[in-house]
C-alpha cells in the first residue's frame, strides 16, 4: 500500500504585507501650535497663576473703586495714593501692576520650566527646526493672557463703575477712549506674557528669568530717578511699564507716549526679547 503525499508550497509573505506602512506626520505650524496649547493647559501652574492674575486685576480694582465710592482714603497717601481725581477706568485697573507680574512670571515658567525638567529635549526632537517652538509658545500664551486680561479688565470696570455710580468718576463704555483702554490693558498684559516667555527661553532658568522680569518691570523704573532731570522723563516713557501704561490710560500728557507710540515701543521690547531667545535657541544646545 503506497501513500501519496501532496506537498503544499507556501510563499513567504513580504515585509510590506506583514507590516502596514506607518503614516508620516509632517511638522507644521498648526500642529506645533496645537502641541503647545495642549502642554500649556496640562500644567497646574497655568490654572493657578492665571487665576491669581485675574483675581489681582479684578479684586484690587474693585477695592480701589469701593474706597473711592465710600469717600475714604482719597487723600491719605496710603497704598492707593491720591484717588480724588481718579476716574472709574483708572480705579478699575488699579491691580494691573500685580496682574502683570503674575502673567509675566507664568510666561517665564512656560519656557524655562521645560529646561528644568528636561522636557525641552523631547520638544526639540519633535520640532528639529526649533524656532517654531518659540513662536508657538509665545503666540499661544500671549493670546491666552490677552483674552484673560481683557475679560478681567472689563469685569473690573463694570463692577468698579457701578461702585462709583453718581460720582465724578463715573464713566460708561460709550465714553471716548474707554473701550480702547480696556483692550489696551489686555494687549499690555499679553505682551508682558510674551516678554516673560522670551526671557524664560533666553535664560533657561526660572529663577534667572523671573529676576530679570521683576527687575525690568519694578526696579529699573525706580532707578531712573538717579538720572539727571533732563534725561529722566525721556528715558522713563520708553520703559516697558510706562509705554504699556499709555495703552490703557484714558488721558495722556506731554510726559507720556500716545497709545500708538506706546504700542510700538512695547512691541519693540517684545521683539528684542524674542530675538535674544531665538538666537540662543538656535546657537546653543538644549
Amino acid at each position: 500500500m503506497t501513500e501519496t503525499h501532496n506537498a503544499t508550497t507556501t510563499s513567504p509573505s513580504s515585509p510590506e504585507a506583514a507590516q502596514p506602512a506607518r503614516p508620516r506626520y509632517k511638522v507644521t505650524g498648526l500642529r506645533v501650535l496645537r502641541s503647545e496649547w495642549a502642554k500649556l493647559w496640562t500644567l497646574r501652574s497655568t490654572w493657578i497663576t492665571l487665576a491669581l492674575g485675574l483675581v489681582f486685576l479684578i479684586a484690587f480694582g474693585v477695592i480701589a473703586a469701593a474706597q473711592y465710592g465710600s469717600g475714604s482714603g482719597l487723600d491719605d497717601g496710603g497704598p492707593g495714593g491720591d484717588l480724588s481725581n481718579a476716574d472709574a477706568l483708572g480705579l478699575s485697573l488699579f491691580g494691573i501692576s500685580l496682574a502683570q507680574m503674575a502673567f509675566g512670571i507664568l510666561g517665564v515658567m512656560v519656557t524655562a520650566g521645560e529646561y528644568s525638567t528636561g522636557m525641552i529635549r523631547s520638544t526639540l526632537a519633535a520640532v528639529p527646526r526649533r524656532l517654531p517652538v518659540l513662536w508657538s509658545k509665545s503666540a499661544v500664551f500671549g493670546l491666552v493672557t490677552f483674552a484673560v486680561g481683557t475679560i478681567g479688565a472689563l469685569v473690573a470696570f463694570l463692577i468698579g463703575n457701578e461702585l462709583v455710580s453718581g460720582t465724578a468718576a463715573e464713566l460708561s463704555l460709550s465714553d471716548s477712549g474707554v473701550v480702547r483702554s480696556l483692550l489696551g490693558a489686555g494687549v499690555y498684559l499679553g505682551l508682558i506674557a510674551v516678554i516673560g516667555t522670551a526671557l524664560g527661553a533666553l535664560f533657561r532658568s526660572v529663577a534667572g528669568g523671573i529676576s530679570v522680569l521683576v527687575g525690568t518691570l519694578m526696579l529699573v523704573p525706580n532707578l531712573t530717578s538717579l538720572l539727571p532731570n533732563s534725561w529722566e522723563d525721556d528715558v522713563n516713557k520708553y520703559l516697558p511699564t510706562n509705554a504699556g501704561e499709555s495703552l490703557y490710560s484714558l488721558t495722556h500728557d506731554a510726559a507720556s507716549l500716545s497709545p500708538t507710540a506706546g504700542l510700538l515701543v512695547l512691541l519693540g521690547w517684545s521683539a528684542l526679547a524674542l530675538a535674544g531667545a531665538a538666537y540662543r535657541l538656535v546657537r546653543k544646545d538644549a
